[in-house]
C-alpha cells in the first residue's frame, strides 16, 4: 500500500513582530481528503514532533470551507495535530512520497532541517514523489542529492510569489523571499498570471503548488503519479 509522509510546521510566530503564524490548515485538509479517497495512507510529522500551531488567518471565514470546518471540529483530527511524530523517528523507506504543507511558519523550521532534507533525498532518489505547496516549498530549498547538486536546480517549480506576499501584508515580516531564493538556487520558478489562483508545476516526480488554492491540484498530481500515471 502506498504511503505519504505529510510534513507540518512547529513554528508559531513571526520573529519581527508578535504575530502568530503556523500551519495553514486548508493546505493539510485539502491534501489528505483526496489522498484518503484514493486509498493512500498518510502519516503527519513535524520537525520537532508534538503540537502543531495553526495560523489564525487560516481559521477565518474567508479561508474555511465545509471540509476544513469539519476537520477542525473533529476532536480526533485535532488530537493528531497535538501529538505529531518527530521527523527524526521516520524511516524514509516506508514512504513513496513526501508532501510539505505550508503556512508562514515553515519558512523558519523547514529549510534548516537536515533530517527532512535527507528523508526527501532518499524518497526522491528511489523514484518517489517530493511535493509541496505554498510556503511549504521552502522545505525544498536545501535538499542535496547524492551527487551534491540541489534537488531543485534546473527544475520547473512554483511557490508563493513575491506579489502574493505583498498582498498578504507580510512581505516585511518573512525571513526571506521564497520566490527569490528558489531562483537563486537555480530553479526555474513559474507562477500564475494572477495571484491567488490554482497553479501547479510538475517536473517528473517533483510536484509543487503556488498557494493554498493549489492544494487540491497538487494532491491530484501526487495521486496520479503514485497510481502510475506519471505522464499526465
Amino acid at each position: 500500500m502506498k504511503k505519504i509522509l505529510v510534513v507540518v510546521t512547529n513554528h508559531s510566530r513571526y520573529e519581527k513582530r508578535e504575530r502568530k503564524t503556523g500551519l495553514w490548515l486548508g493546505e493539510l485538509v485539502h491534501f489528505i481528503e483526496p489522498i484518503v479517497l484514493a486509498e493512500i495512507v498518510f502519516e503527519i510529522v513535524s520537525p520537532l514532533g508534538g503540537e502543531i500551531p495553526l495560523d489564525p488567518e487560516s481559521l477565518k471565514s474567508y479561508a474555511m470551507d465545509k471540509s476544513i470546518r469539519a476537520f477542525y471540529a473533529n476532536p480526533s483530527m485535532i488530537s493528531i495535530l497535538k501529538n505529531t511524530k518527530c521527523v527524526s523517528d521516520v524511516n524514509p523507506n516506508d514512504f513513496e512520497a513526501v508532501y510539505y504543507t505550508g503556512g508562514h511558519g515553515t519558512m523558519w523550521d523547514y529549510p534548516t532541517n537536515g533530517t527532512l532534507q535527507e528523508i526527501s533525498k532518499i524518497i526522491y532518489e528511489k523514484g518517489g514523489v517530493v511535493s509541496a505547496v505554498c510556503h511549504g516549498v521552502s522545505g525544498l530549498l536545501n535538499i542535496k542529492l547524492s551527487n551534491g547538486t540541489l534537488l531543485i536546480k534546473d527544475k520547473n517549480l512554483t511557490g508563493y510569489s513575491n506579489f502574493e506576499e505583498v498582498l498578504a501584508g507580510v512581505s516585511r515580516l518573512v525571513p526571506f523571499s521564497l520566490q527569490n531564493e528558489l531562483q537563486k538556487k537555480g530553479a526555474h520558478y513559474k507562477k500564475a498570471l494572477f495571484p491567488f489562483v490554482s497553479f501547479v508545476q510538475r517536473d517528473v516526480n517533483l510536484i509543487t503548488g503556488q498557494n493554498p488554492f493549489s492544494t487540491k491540484a497538487v494532491a491530484a498530481k501526487v495521486i496520479n503519479q503514485l497510481k502510475g500515471g506519471g505522464n499526465e
